[in-house]
């Protein structure tokens, strides 16, 4: 898949494409359907399949403290398109600039100037340009006019409900995994590169990978049983806290701890995926170092069980 950073990288060998635009936060169900219609279209047309996406997402550009978490931040995001077959990506960067671009100018610079765009698809809310005065009726009529054909695509659903990034969030926010998955068409994961932490688990025989998210808000919190993809051939099993660790001083940004059962090695700047099996718990904060120790020897218990692993013996 061929990444193309901004409309100025854009070459005339990118001319001609079908399309879609969104921020396509998670990947989810619903996306994956719009991108299996963008492949077949582009099949169709013996075109590239071609994505346009925001970084930052639009909502995180205008309002970034009222944003919501991301399901997946932009390297995850561009992993999980590749492997929906799609051609090229378009990453077009959110600034003042394209914030204020009308939507007869976006059209035109990228859709039609730059991409030479054959067919496109898009929500039919989707709205663009300057103050979201652009939407679906304007895209069509510029479809017209510049000879591009504009489809929208049914919503994909689960039980009855939409599959949105929304939906998922909140599902995640709940601890329910298994409505997360069902929407995602996965497990959910988070990925990072192991740091090195105060090692305070150390002390009590409770060593962790500490994973920085690099993000202001997570979509999960709480103690849950993982398991992490990376370190070895298979997955290896264990316990993960994500969250502020209220007990030891709290964190300005979430923090993903994870304990893995009997491993041994030090692994400080690997690249790892957490895959999230089962909620255990909520984060709290324990009046002690102590009564969090006790805490988390029950949540490995627990987790081990989930992982059909067999208990070992309490530390004392």
């Amino acid at each position: 898949m061929e990444l193309i950073r901004g409309k100025h990288n854009l070459r005339p060998r990118h001319r001609g494409c079908v399309a879609t635009i969104g921020n396509f936060d998670g990947v989810h169900r619903g996306h994956q359907a719009v991108f299996a219609a963008l492949k077949e279209k582009s099949e169709e047309h013996g075109l590239p399949a071609t994505v346009i996406l925001f970084e930052p997402q639009p909502m995180e550009f205008f309002r970034l403290r009222q944003a919501p978490a991301r399901l997946t931040r932009l390297r995850e995001k561009l992993e999980q398109v590749r492997r929906c077959g799609i051609d090229r990506v378009l990453l077009l960067e959110f600034t003042r600039a394209l914030a204020g671009m009308s939507p007869d100018d976006f059209i035109r610079e990228v859709l039609v100037e730059g991409l030479a765009v054959r067919h496109l698809y898009v929500g039919d809310d989707f709205r663009f340009g300057r103050e979201r005065s652009g939407d679906f009726a304007l895209l069509r009529r510029a479809g017209e006019a510049h000879g591009f054909g504009v489809e929208s695509l049914e919503t994909v659903s689960l039980e009855g409900c939409r599959i949105s990034s929304t939906r998922i969030r909140e599902a995640l926010a709940a601890g329910d995994l298994a409505t997360a998955e069902a929407c995602l068409g996965r497990p959910y994961q988070l990925f990072g590169r192991v740091s090195r932490g105060h090692q305070r688990g150390r002390t009590i025989g409770f060593p962790t990978l500490n994973i920085p998210l690099h993000r202001r808000v997570s979509p999960l919190r709480g103690v849950f049983a993982v398991t992490v993809q990376g370190l070895e051939a298979g997955d290896l099993p264990g316990v993960a806290n994500i969250g502020f660790r209220p007990t030891v001083g709290g964190d300005e940004r979430p923090l993903l701890e994870v304990h893995l059962f009997d491993f041994h090695r030090q692994v400080y700047g690997a690249h790892v995926g957490v895959t999230f099996t089962r909620f255990i718990r909520e984060e709290r904060r324990f009046d002690s170092f102590d009564q969090l120790r006790r805490q988390i020897e029950q949540d490995a218990a627990e987790a081990r069980r989930i992982h059909g692993l067999q208990p070992v013996a309490a530390i004392i």
